[in-house]
């Protein structure tokens, strides 16, 4: 089930999306993400593995970096949009650091342990957004090996 999204949390969905597409355009994987406190972007990212010669360098990561070292206090109010369900690796950072929401662009082309993140508590919104799922196909269809070594298979 999708929710549409307030327009300030569009406005973080569509920074995640600008994040997608320079990963793109730097030949990796279309994927972005953004870290939000206090309705205000704290870090941005997107999959860098190809890029860096990376093994774990995925959106979710790289934004949790570029958002540098948070407090826990600062943690339980972020909230991490990304615009493609985050894996089993980046959903157990979410967790480890407390991050109370993530909110998904889409979950067709891959789905990571949402459910498990629910369980955990974490509040998971599922987007649907129809822009994460057009650069996705595009770069599946482009690229099907590296899409098939980024997600582990």
């Amino acid at each position: 089930m999708s929710v549409l999204l307030t327009d300030e949390q569009q406005l973080f969905m569509d920074a995640a999306i600008e994040e997608a597409i320079k990963g793109r355009n730097e030949g990796g994987i279309p994927i972005g993400s953004v870290v939000v406190i206090d309705n205000k972007v704290v870090g941005r990212g997107h999959n860098r593995r190809v890029q860096r010669h990376s093994a774990i360098l995925h959106a979710e990561m790289d934004a949790i970096e570029n958002a540098g070292r948070l407090t826990s206090k600062e943690y339980a109010r972020a909230t991490l949009y990304s615009t493609l369900s985050p894996c089993d690796m980046c959903s157990g950072m979410a967790l480890l650091y407390k991050i109370p929401r993530i909110v998904i662009g889409e979950n067709k082309t891959f789905q990571g342990p949402e459910l498990y993140v629910r369980q955990r508590g974490v509040e998971v919104t599922l987007v649907n957004d129809q822009r994460c799922v057009e650069l996705m196909r595009e770069f599946i269809e482009r690229e099907p090996t590296l899409w098939n070594e980024d997600i582990g298979v």
